[in-house]
């Protein structure tokens, strides 16, 4: 079968062209078909990691099975977005955040750091354990901070959740939002992580001295 291939910014930058069509196997995914431009293009091996990719202008996960006539474009991280928009295993460095919305147009950065506190709802909690659809959690904060920037131009989003279990005083989240102007580095912040909470796939386990509860279910 025969797709469309798009590529702009960085990606056409490198390839020296804005698309191609291609003839691939039947059953090919977006992802054996990222795997298959990075084996023919080694230029695009640096920003791999990076890259999303759209069919009929929708982001899909890898595993979507592409058609005949499919229109695919490989999409780079967008301008209100940053590299810094991910889950993590181990503890988070809020410094990473900052720097990655760091510029020499940047006027004001605000930070949020979400905390596990020893309270919560008259328990004792003992500590948290965060599980997450990692691919869809991680696609929707790139959505976040694409539309903060389409909400408040110039801003830039970092986001850093962790997963796993955290003792009580461990960050289990940090949003960085820069812009030139403080009013939408802070207006940028609170919709990041107000977002997040309501839209993200990820789930947290409270352990108390009650014993243990995932939050939204009840006991």
């Amino acid at each position: 079968m025969r797709v469309q291939v798009r590529y702009f910014a960085v990606v056409s930058e490198r390839l020296g062209r804005a698309e191609d069509s291609l003839e691939i196997p039947d059953g090919s995914t977006a992802g054996t078909l990222l795997a298959r431009l990075a084996d023919a293009n080694p230029a695009l091996g640096p920003v791999l990691a990076y890259l999303r990719v759209a069919v009929n202008q929708e982001i899909v996960m890898a595993e979507h099975a592409l058609r005949e006539g499919d229109e695919v474009a490989l999409i780079p991280p967008v301008a209100g977005g940053s590299d810094c928009l991910r889950l993590s295993d181990t503890p988070i460095d809020a410094s990473e955040a900052v720097r990655a919305v760091s510029g020499d147009g940047v006027g004001g950065i605000t930070t949020f750091f979400g905390v596990v506190r020893r309270q919560s709802a008259g328990r004792n909690v003992l500590r948290l354990h965060y599980e997450a659809y990692r691919e869809m959690a991680e696609a929707e904060f790139r959505r976040i901070a694409e539309q903060a920037s389409h909400s408040w131009p110039g801003v830039r989003v970092a986001i850093l959740h962790r997963v796993g279990t955290l003792q009580v005083g461990e960050t289990a989240v940090v949003v960085a939002a820069s812009a030139p102007h403080r009013a939408e580095a802070f207006l940028a912040c609170r919709f990041a992580i107000d977002a997040l909470k309501e839209r993200a796939p990820i789930w947290k386990k409270e352990v108390s001295d009650d014993g243990e509860v995932w939050i939204g279910l009840g006991p």
